[in-house]
């Protein structure tokens, strides 16, 4: 389970409380504020905080008082402007807050987006709990020969089955040597008197970078949609991808216009470079265009054809 009876405790406790205010609210996000929406086998996403809706990227982009115009087709227009033409300012001027349970090696990864307020659960303080990251066979990709970084087709039979069995096995065995060297409980209770703990500083280096690590995160909302394009996309690592995912039905809820906008012109859109942008107007005015005539390389070649629904031949 991603939430202990403690952890549920408290969230319902917060979902019971409401509070009257004159800031613009978002009602669809505010009937999940403070849930945890699970993610992987014990990870989850939740939305603790929040400042902004469409209307503030409307008044931020006319440096206007109030909400703007009342039209909400007009308002969209002028998103969709801001979007397509990558006027990002007035996307910042919103804020969102998310407490994410995570995979250390996923939360190594998403470290690397560095435009966001983190804190992070600290193993120097506190005992980890005995919680790891497996994942379900169809995702025990192999190691693929085109991308160093991707993964293949899934492993199969008895070598999915080793594969399983060596991070199960593995994975409880270093929390057992963990729990050991710290000689104490998740509750700060010693085990056994006659021993000395190790330092909590020192025992968690023992673990594997599949267990789980709590932060919260909080970014505004130009930067959350550049991470989003980023780990949305499918060519992302599913581990990460999964929480992006989650992330973007969030943004649906809080700010649906631009989250429109965004889907359309930055998801759903497709940037050319010069060469790729030439070789498609020589494509459209009837001439057979070939790779080494673009003058793109095969990577480039093979990327625009796929981004134009063309079979490379």
């Amino acid at each position: 389970m991603p939430l202990s009876p403690e952890q549920q405790a408290e969230i319902d406790s917060a979902r019971a409380q409401s509070a009257a205010t004159r800031r613009p609210t978002a009602p669809a996000l505010e009937e999940i504020l403070y849930s945890a929406l699970p993610v992987l086998d014990h990870g989850f996403v939740r939305v603790v905080d929040y400042m902004g809706d469409d209307a503030a990227v409307v008044q931020a982009a006319r440096v206007s008082y109030g909400k703007g115009t009342k039209r909400v087709s007009e308002d969209a227009g002028l998103i969709n402007y801001l979007m397509r033409h990558r006027h990002t300012t007035p996307f910042e001027m919103c804020e969102i807050k998310y407490h994410v349970k995570l995979p250390i090696f996923v939360a190594r990864q998403w470290i690397r987006h560095r435009t966001a307020n983190v804190n992070e659960y600290s193993a120097r303080y506190s005992i980890l709990d005995n919680e790891f990251y497996i994942p379900k066979a169809e995702h025990l990709g192999a190691q693929s020969t085109s991308n160093r970084q991707g993964r293949a087709d899934a492993l199969t039979g008895k070598d999915a089955e080793r594969v399983l069995q060596i991070l199960r096995e593995d994975s409880q065995m270093t929390y057992d040597h963990y729990a050991e060297m710290l000689n104490e409980t998740d509750k700060g209770e010693v085990v056994d008197p006659n021993r000395t703990g190790l330092a909590r500083e020192l025992a968690r280096m023992n673990l594997t970078v599949n267990f789980y690590t709590q932060w919260y995160w909080k970014v505004d909302l130009h930067n959350l949609l550049h991470f989003l394009s980023l780990r949305a996309d499918p060519h992302a690592q599913y581990e990460i991808r999964v929480y992006a995912d989650v992330m973007l039905e969030t943004v649906k809820r809080w700010v649906p216009l631009v989250c429109d906008a965004f889907l359309q012109y930055r998801m759903g859109g497709v940037h050319l470079s010069e060469k790729a942008l030439q070789a498609v107007k020589r494509m459209l005015g009837g001439e057979k265009v070939d790779q080494k005539e673009s003058g793109l390389s095969l990577r480039e070649w093979r990327e625009m054809l796929e981004a134009l629904g063309i079979e490379p031949k």
